[in-house]
């Protein structure tokens, strides 16, 4: 018999862009329940991503969003006796969870700036599919093609 289906509690759009992409992300940089701490990061961010490209920074951020999010990713299956890595499509949410923590595991593995100047270079760097993020996602899509051959085993 089938798991039930849960029920995920909505998130609230945040109060600057009225955005629910925006606040979850928020949600995702926030450390040690600092949420304050994390909206300032993020609303900086954004901010200088509007300096320097001169464009509208939630399209930004959904453009750098979509560049980052990977189609395909591997699963380890045990099958008798041999792991194999086996290639899934990504569901849409896993698709924008793995994005923003790619984004930021880029922009929080930099030193030298503040994160929010970080964060916003990477964001300018992946929607113009460069960057840390895109790389990974790029290396996951590889990977998935190189194991191409166990796809039979996804059930």
């Amino acid at each position: 018999m089938r798991r039930p289906i849960k029920k995920r509690s909505g998130v609230e759009p945040d109060f600057k862009y009225q955005s629910i992409v925006v606040a979850k992300f928020i949600n995702n940089v926030m450390k040690d329940g600092k949420k304050s701490v994390a909206e300032k990061v993020m609303y900086d961010a954004l901010s200088k991503v509007q300096e320097t490209t001169k464009k509208e920074p939630l399209e930004v951020l959904n453009l750098a969003l979509n560049n980052a999010a990977p189609l395909l990713e591997i699963k380890s299956r045990r099958i008798g006796g041999a792991t194999y890595q086996v290639p899934r499509e990504v569901r849409g949410e896993r698709k924008q969870a793995l994005a923003f923590r790619w984004i930021l595991n880029a922009s929080r593995f930099k030193k030298g700036k503040p994160m929010s100047a970080r964060l916003a270079d990477e964001l300018i760097l992946a929607s113009k599919n460069e960057g840390a993020a895109v790389k990974k996602k790029i290396d996951t899509h590889k990977m998935a093609e190189a194991n191409k051959a166990f796809a039979h085993f996804s059930w």
